[in-house]
């Protein structure tokens, strides 16, 4: 982006009209304390809006109404090209697109004519000082290319023939309505439109009567419709549930002891040969000891 700086000859002051000023205060109210240079580039487009372009003054004024510093709005201004640093015509700034969609359309014929009523320059107020013109990057209008903006309001499918008599309408203060200048409605094809054609259906949100013919109607079938219970719903158990059946809630505990019982699968321990308590037929126990009061056999002998 070229280095854009403040025109070298400025106004001594500015002021926003009453009613700029009464919306101007409006805007900086919508921002809470301490936040109000939020507000510093609709400010900046309404003083442009008033004036054409914006001065050093009206950067000065603006700051002083959002308590910011003057190169702050400053450096918004600057870097904004949307923001005219410099005067322009008073009936209209014409702001041409060059970009290749336009390009491949005509935007070059534009141009000339531009350099040719207006100025050979951009930048330039004409003699008369009512025109001024730029050529600028894309205008999101690329199916209707090529086109012109002036402020806020774009011409689009132009010719050289219709912009002369744009460039004649707002040199008589009565520019044509803004938009396709061949006729057709905003971006829709030139010769009409090819589909949805039918308004009615699409305010129905269809493109037919999709309702059944009178006898064609079929009863109702539960084919689709979702079981009364699934198994998980059958299963589950809530003390919300319960309450909302009039139920008393399950404690944990009787939860617990709801629960089967597995079988114990712990492996029990190995029994010596010939008895069932883990004792051999003399009376040992499989440490050798005999019972208590007994001596082992033939202890006596």
């Amino acid at each position: 982006m070229a280095v854009r700086r403040l025109h070298h000859q400025q106004p001594a002051s500015f002021a926003f009209t009453p009613e700029n000023l009464e919306w101007a205060q409006m805007v900086i109210a919508r921002y809470p304390e301490g936040r109000q240079a939020s507000a510093v580039i609709p400010l900046m487009w309404r003083a442009q809006e008033q004036e054409g372009w914006v001065s050093e003054p009206c950067i000065r004024v603006i700051a002083e109404m959002l308590e910011m510093p003057n190169i702050r709005v400053l450096e918004v201004a600057t870097f904004y090209t949307m923001f005219q640093l410099a005067p322009v015509g008073r009936k209209a700034h014409i702001q041409v697109c060059g970009t290749t969609p336009c390009q491949l359309r005509g935007a070059e014929d534009l141009i000339e004519i531009c350099k040719r009523r207006i100025h050979h320059d951009a930048f330039h107020v004409s003699a008369d000082g009512d025109f001024s013109w730029e050529e600028v990057e894309c205008l999101g209008a690329c199916v209707n290319a090529p086109m012109v903006q002036v402020v806020k309001d774009t011409w689009e499918d132009l010719t050289p023939e219709t912009f002369e008599a744009l460039l004649d309408g707002f040199a008589k203060g009565n520019p044509p309505p803004p938009g396709p200048q061949n006729g057709r409605t905003f971006s829709m094809p030139e010769g009409g439109a090819t589909s949805l054609t039918d308004i009615a259906a699409i305010l129905r949100g269809t493109t037919h009567d999709a309702r059944p013919a009178a006898g064609d109607e079929q009863a109702p079938t539960s084919a689709a419709r979702p079981k009364e219970t699934r198994p998980e719903q059958q299963v589950a158990d809530s003390p919300g549930a319960r309450a909302v059946e009039g139920k008393t809630p399950l404690k944990p505990a009787d939860v617990a002891a709801a629960e089967p019982k597995l079988p114990d699968t712990t492996p029990a321990p190995a029994l010596a040969a010939g008895t069932s308590d883990g004792k051999d037929p003399a009376g040992m126990d499989p440490a050798g000891n005999a019972p208590a009061g007994k001596s082992p056999a033939g202890a006596n002998g």
